[in-house]
């Protein structure tokens, strides 16, 4: 691959509801990233999909009278149109039901027990059917799971276990050795106390059939299913052809960024890279751990029934406005609270008073004074009339923005961007075109809309893995030699209280 490559992912999303928030929020920042490198020339492949199987799929099925196959066919169109209106720009959509998906999860399953990393045993303890997880009596003395807060059941059974454990001292070594495998440090810290603090037991990878019907067949068990949790990770490789396709896997799995939300960091972070060592792959380039979008005091859920409806959102205020609200307003990595007040304020602020009026009065001044021609940009002009705060700015943007997509800080790449449009504003302010052209000073009056034109591309050029839409639209307006004036771009929503 000529190129240099970089691989993105989600979680797979679980299907026994729609697409909310939550999931927007990462989706929308994995495609922005992607949108980004491409841009910057890389071969990029940018990973979604679905979660299909386990206990909570089948019983939602089932209450809508449904085989799990029909209800997940189903729920599938659902995701896909979403992520179309939120503008996703995905390279690939995996199902946990596809054939490639099931021989990548039996060839897993077959390497590791013909290895002797799976093996039979009987398995007593309690069991969380919402959370799809075993706890121990320790974890859960109260007998209600210590994530969901829901009673848990107590089940014995033979399974079959991933031994786990045996690679504890490997995983602590890791993640001591990579200070960047898991991000931010507050998680990678969370997960080495974790694993410095307990001992890892061997993890459940099979729930009996009698039980539970619904999932991947153990090839050499068919009276068991594969653990919900075990199925799903192997999407990460199963996408990129394992084990066959061997020019895909070391063309990008090295370079494997997963997003995913702070609640399910501990399969990611500790069952995941396991799994991958005991195959003799090399684990994730980095674990990224986002945090939570809040309604009010409490986390958004499906269970709270407190969750926001992103095409709900979009209808009202447009999805660029969306995708730029998201990224911009809470740090990635740190908890966040979704009110429509902070949406406006931002639309109003950034939005309509920043951005949007640079826009429009950069065109209307360009159609006054050369009408509608863009004056054409000399470096020695621009240095001797355009001003300090611009042209350095302008110089290094897209480096600086570059830099900060590096390191997954949305808000600092849009801060760049937005240093830029805030020194064209005063720029306005401070130069007075009005006063240039009352004074016939043309030269001066020329490169200030030669500078206002070519700022404007740039911050068109940066903006567009954030907010594709409104950056065309810019660039239709100012992206040739000739203006074509538009509506504003973002009128500005005067009762902030709808």
């Amino acid at each position: 691959m000529s190129k240099k490559a970089f691989y993105v992912t989600t979680p797979i999303y679980y299907v026994n509801g729609l697409p909310h928030i939550g999931h927007s929020y990462t989706t929308i920042a994995a495609d922005c990233l992607a949108r980004h490198k491409r841009q910057n020339g890389f071969q990029v492949l940018f990973l979604t999909g679905t979660d299909e199987h386990g206990q909570k799929v089948l019983k939602a099925a089932q209450e809508k009278g449904k085989t799990a196959q029909e209800f997940v066919d189903g729920i599938i169109p659902r995701f896909k149109e979403a992520w179309a209106k939120l503008n996703i720009s995905y390279d690939d959509f995996i199902r946990t039901t596809e054939p490639r998906h099931v021989h990548s999860v039996q060839h897993v399953l077959d390497r590791l027990h013909k290895r002797g990393d799976i093996y039979e045993g009987v398995y007593e303890g309690l069991y969380c059917v919402p959370c799809e997880v075993f706890w121990t009596d320790a974890q859960a003395p109260d007998r209600v799971c210590p994530d969901c807060r829901r009673p848990v059941e107590r089940i014995k059974e033979t399974n079959y276990f991933f031994r786990m454990s045996a690679y504890q001292p490997w995983l602590i070594a890791h993640i001591e050795a990579h200070p960047d495998f898991i991000r931010p440090e507050s998680r990678r810290n969370e997960v080495l106390s974790f694993l410095r603090n307990n001992e890892l037991g061997d993890l459940c990878v099979s729930r009996p059939k009698a039980r539970l019907a619904w999932g991947i067949p153990l090839p050499f068990s068919p009276d068991h299913v594969t653990y919900v949790w075990f199925d799903a990770l192997v999407n990460y490789i199963s996408a990129l052809g394992y084990p066959e396709d061997k020019k895909k896997m070391d063309a990008f799995w090295p370079q494997a960024l997963h997003l995913i939300g702070k609640d399910i960091l501990r399969q990611h972070a500790v069952f995941w890279p396991i799994m991958l060592h005991a195959l003799d792959l090399e684990p994730p380039r980095m674990i990224f751990a986002h945090g939570w979008w809040q309604v009010g005091e409490e986390k958004m859920s499906k269970s709270r029934g407190n969750v926001v409806d992103p095409l709900a959102v979009i209808d009202d205020f447009g999805i660029d406005v969306l995708r730029y609200f998201l990224l911009r307003e809470v740090p990635f990595g740190l908890d966040g609270v979704f009110s429509r007040a902070s949406l406006i304020k931002r639309f109003n602020g950034d939005l309509a008073n920043d951005l949007g009026n640079l826009v429009y009065r950069s065109v209307t001044m360009i159609e006054k004074y050369f009408a509608g021609s863009v004056p054409a940009l000399r470096e020695s002009d621009a240095d001797a009339y355009a001003g300090e705060n611009i042209l350095p700015r302008l110089r290094t943007l897209s480096a600086d923005v570059a830099g900060h997509f590096d390191d997954l800080d949305f808000i600092a790449a849009l801060e760049a961007i937005w240093a830029l449009v805030n020194a064209c504003n005063k720029y306005v302010e401070e130069t007075k075109p009005w006063n240039l052209n009352k004074e016939g000073r043309s030269k001066e009056l020329a490169v200030f809309c030669a500078v206002l034109g070519v700022s404007l591309r740039a911050v068109a050029r940066e903006l567009t893995p954030f907010m594709p839409d409104t950056a065309a639209k810019i660039l239709e307006q100012v992206g040739g030699a000739t203006v074509k004036k538009a509506a504003p771009l973002f009128p500005r929503i005067e009762d902030e209280q709808r």
